[in-house]
């Protein structure tokens, strides 16, 4: 039977409410799996092994992790965007970076969450596109409670915090695989694969394709401030406002919760407005800033009222930047999403990368100002959030979306 490639083509068809539900339970299990180790058990477990140098050494381990998704997201996407398998270009990737994953939770982003990110210009439509970007956004956030939600119930057993998210996931992996009718490459239309080849396909030259290059530089700001935020949280609840360790788990269930209904609302609401007047841009702008005054609100909050206001102020803008952020970045893929995966793996840079340059660069903040403890978190908190403001500055130069 001869397959007939699809690369390239933008898809016509509109989606229906069963894949777009199988969808978004695949992409809130990934991200439940990706987040929960990150938001709470490596925090807590750094905490008990060595609680006087525990943000060094959060650094460091968040750090090697960032670099390897750094790494591993574009190859699997390359990969991806060649793979001729009898099941689809996309669902060995997914299955992949799941079986890895269970090895190391970190992997995870190598080929899963590529690939299923991948799904969205290969199988929806461009007027579909702000409304399913808006239900794969609330899936980040709505993971994350999620994970803190299951980690309340684990007895402290950091083991469970690690486990279980992963089980939930293979659970929203196998049922979007059953479903997804995967896009099939012909084995004569597949690129062929060369060192030299496979080392030019990774540079994207930002003369050539601007709008990609600015919407990489606006995710990547917004994201130091979103990662300032999940890494030192926890670190920021027990040295500021004396919570302690073990009662975490609950405090920041409560904040997160806030955060996440207010993501949810925020994130249907745009991403629907986004589909109905056909823009973007000012969405994803307005929405950075929001992000970056939360962030600000967070840094000069002096008891947990204050911390939850903050949040709640995030998860707006959060909420509006991922409900048509995706929908933005699908637009501006270069050669018109032939390479889908493998450019959206270079444009996970910009999520991974700040995962690694945040904590990274904490320390200098942390370091500023005469405070007792010598850890100035307002600076941190302040500073992520200018970084999101410059960050909603950099969507202005685009020009192929409105």
């Amino acid at each position: 039977m001869h397959v007939v490639s699809t690369a390239g083509l933008m898809p016509q068809t509109r989606v229906g409410i069963s894949f777009i539900a199988s969808f978004v339970i695949a992409f809130f299990t990934m991200w439940m799996a990706i987040l929960t180790p990150v938001v709470v058990a490596f925090a807590l477990r750094v905490e008990q092994i060595d609680p006087a140098n525990k943000e060094t050494n959060l650094a460091f381990i968040l750090g090697i992790g960032a670099i390897v998704a750094l790494i591993a997201n574009p190859v699997a996407g390359y990969f991806s965007d060649r793979t001729t398998s009898v099941f689809g270009m996309r669902k060995p990737w997914m299955l992949g970076g799941f079986a890895v994953a269970a090895i190391g939770t970190w992997l995870i982003v190598t080929g899963g969450l590529t690939s299923i990110t991948a799904v969205l210009p290969d199988q929806v439509p461009e007027e579909q596109r702000g409304v399913v970007s808006g239900l794969l956004g609330m899936c980040i956030q709505g993971g994350i409670l999620a994970g803190i939600y299951v980690a309340q119930f684990s007895g402290g057993d950091v083991v469970k915090m690690f486990t279980w998210p992963m089980f939930a996931c293979a659970g929203g992996l196998l049922l979007f695989m059953l479903t997804l009718k995967d896009r099939r490459l012909a084995k004569e239309d597949a690129a062929p694969i060369d060192l030299v080849r496979f080392a030019k396909d990774f540079w994207i030259n930002p003369k050539t394709a601007p709008d990609f290059s600015w919407a990489f530089v606006s995710r990547f700001l917004l994201f130091i401030g979103l990662a300032t935020l999940i890494s030192y949280q926890v670190y920021y609840l027990i040295d500021v406002l004396g919570i302690a360790p073990a009662e975490i788990p609950t405090y920041l269930f409560k904040a997160t919760l806030a955060l996440t209904i207010a993501t949810v609302v925020s994130s249907a609401l745009a991403g629907w407005a986004s589909d109905l007047f056909g823009r973007r841009k000012i969405f994803v702008l307005i929405s950075a800033v929001i992000y970056g005054a939360g962030l600000i609100v967070i840094g000069l909050a002096t008891d947990f009222n204050q911390f939850v206001i903050g949040a709640t102020i995030c998860g707006i803008g959060q909420g509006v930047y991922v409900a048509v952020d995706l929908a933005l970045v699908a637009a501006v893929l270069p050669n018109k999403g032939a390479n889908a995966a493998k450019d959206l793996g270079i444009f996970n840079i910009a999520n991974a990368l700040p995962q690694s340059i945040a904590p990274a660069i904490a320390p200098i903040f942390l370091g500023l100002g005469a405070v007792a403890d010598g850890k100035n978190y307002t600076a941190l908190f302040i500073a992520a959030g200018v970084f999101a403001i410059i960050g909603a500055l950099a969507i202005i130069p685009i020009r192929t979306v409105r």
